[in-house]
C-alpha cells in the first residue's frame, strides 16, 4: 500500500508531490523516462518562459471557455506566485517588454535542480523508468525489475497530453481511462505549424524569420513572430492563433501595420520610377522573406492602390495543421464534467488528473506553465485533503 502516488514527472506532477508532501503524506513519484522534466527542460532550452505578467482577468480570458472553469486555480496560484515559487527556490526572474516572465538565468536547468531538491527534502521518492500501463489488482507498471502493481490511497495522475511523446508526452493513458468509465475529449494538436504548399523559389528562404506583421484570423489581430520552414510556417506568432487556424478561419498578413494604405501609397509615389518592384518592395520596409510572401501569394501582382490593400491584407492559404506529435501542446483530453471540483475523477474515486490531461488549451507565452502548476498544486492539495 502507498500512502501517496504521483504518475508523471513535469511541472504539474513535481508541483503536485510537493502539496501532498508538504501535507505529511508520504509520496512516491513515478516517471515513465530515464529522468523527470523532460518537457520542462526542453521548453527552457531558448529561454524558459515561466508566466505572463497580466492582471488576473486579462490573464484568464487566453483560456478561452475554459477560463472560468481554471478560475479558481488560477486565481490562487497565477502569474504573481509562479513568480513568488520561482524566487523561492533561489530563482530570481524579470519581465520582459512583452510582459513575459523568465527566470534570471534563462535556462529551466537551474531551477528544476533547486526544486528537486526542494521535493528531495521533502521526501519525495522518485522512481524514474517505471511506465504505467494501465490497471491491473492496481495501478500496474513496468519497471527495469519487471511488473508490479500498486495499490495508492490518493493517486494524482499528470502525464501530459498527446504530443512530443520522445519526451514522455504520448497520450497512451487516454483508453485506460475511458475503458473505466471516465469521459475523454479527442486529442487536437494546439500551438502548432500549419503546412504551406510552398513554389520552388521559396527554398532560399527556409529558416527566415517574418517580423513587425500582424497576423489577421477572424476578428484576432496578432503582432508577432512566425518562421518560413519547409513544412510551412510556425512560431509564437503563429501558436497565438493556432487554435482559429486550427477551426478552419482563413489568415491574412499585415506586412506593414504600423502604415495605412494611403501612407503606402504615399511611401510609393516618393520612390524613383523604374525600379523593379521587389526593390520598391524593400524599400517600404518589407524584409526580403516578407517580399518573397507577397511574390508567393499575390501574384499577378497588382499596382497602386489595390497593392497596398494586399500588403495590409495578403492571403495565406494553409494545408492544415502539422501533426498532433509536432504540437507543443494538445486541446481535448478529461473533461470537465468527468471531474470534481478538486480534479478527482468522478469514475474513479481516489485518483486525480492534472496539467495538459485536462480539456483545456492556451498559447504559448506563459499560460500553459501557469495552468499545468496551478492544476498541479490544486489536485495535489486536493488529493492530501482526501
Amino acid at each position: 500500500m502507498t500512502d501517496a502516488l504521483v504518475i508523471g514527472g513535469g511541472p504539474a506532477g513535481l508541483m503536485a508531490a510537493g502539496e501532498l508532501a508538504r501535507a505529511g503524506r508520504k509520496v512516491l513519484l513515478c516517471d515513465a523516462r530515464p529522468s523527470v522534466g523532460r518537457k520542462f527542460l526542453m521548453a527552457g532550452k531558448s529561454g524558459l518562459n515561466l508566466t505572463k505578467d497580466e492582471p488576473p482577468d486579462q490573464f484568464l480570458r487566453h483560456y478561452d471557455e475554459a477560463a472560468d472553469w481554471l478560475a479558481p486555480m488560477l486565481r490562487a496560484f497565477g502569474p504573481a506566485e509562479v513568480q513568488d515559487w520561482a524566487r523561492g527556490l533561489g530563482q530570481p526572474v524579470f519581465t520582459g517588454s512583452s510582459g513575459r516572465v523568465f527566470p534570471v538565468a534563462m535556462k529551466a536547468s537551474p531551477l528544476l535542480r533547486a526544486w528537486l531538491g526542494q521535493l528531495s527534502g521533502l521526501g519525495v521518492e522518485i522512481r524514474t523508468r517505471w511506465r504505467w500501463e494501465g490497471f491491473g489488482t492496481g495501478l500496474r507498471f513496468r519497471t527495469p525489475t519487471g511488473v508490479t502493481d500498486l495499490r495508492p490511497a490518493v493517486t494524482v495522475l499528470a502525464l501530459g497530453g498527446a504530443s512530443w511523446s520522445r519526451l514522455g508526452s504520448d497520450g497512451a493513458w487516454a483508453p485506460w481511462l475511458a475503458a473505466k468509465g471516465v469521459d475523454i475529449a479527442p486529442f487536437r494538436p494546439a500551438n502548432m505549424g500549419f503546412r504551406v504548399e510552398w513554389s520552388a523559389h521559396m527554398a532560399r528562404h527556409f529558416g527566415a524569420p517574418v517580423k513587425g506583421a500582424a497576423l489577421c484570423v477572424a476578428d484576432r489581430r496578432e503582432r508577432g513572430e512566425f518562421v518560413v520552414s519547409a513544412r510551412g510556417i510556425e512560431g509564437g506568432g503563429i501558436y497565438a492563433v493556432s487554435r482559429l487556424l486550427r477551426e478552419g478561419a482563413a489568415l491574412t498578413l499585415d506586412l506593414l501595420p504600423d502604415l495605412t494604405p494611403a501612407q503606402i501609397l504615399a511611401r510609393f509615389a516618393n520612390l524613383r520610377p523604374g525600379e523593379s518592384l521587389p526593390n520598391r518592395l524593400r524599400k517600404l520596409g518589407l524584409s526580403p522573406v516578407a517580399v518573397a510572401l507577397v511574390q508567393e501569394f499575390a501574384r499577378p501582382l497588382p499596382q497602386g492602390e489595390a497593392l497596398a490593400q494586399r500588403l495590409k491584407a495578403l492571403p495565406v492559404p494553409l494545408a492544415g495543421p502539422r501533426p498532433l506529435d509536432e504540437a507543443i501542446s494538445t486541446a481535448g483530453g478529461i473533461t470537465r464534467a468527468a471531474l470534481t471540483d478538486g480534479l478527482e475523477l468522478r469514475a474513479l474515486p481516489g485518483i486525480f488528473a492534472c496539467g495538459e490531461m485536462l480539456d483545456w488549451e492556451a498559447p504559448t507565452g506563459g499560460y500553459l506553465l501557469t495552468a499545468c502548476l496551478a492544476t498541479g498544486r490544486h489536485a495535489g492539495r486536493a488529493a492530501a485533503g482526501r
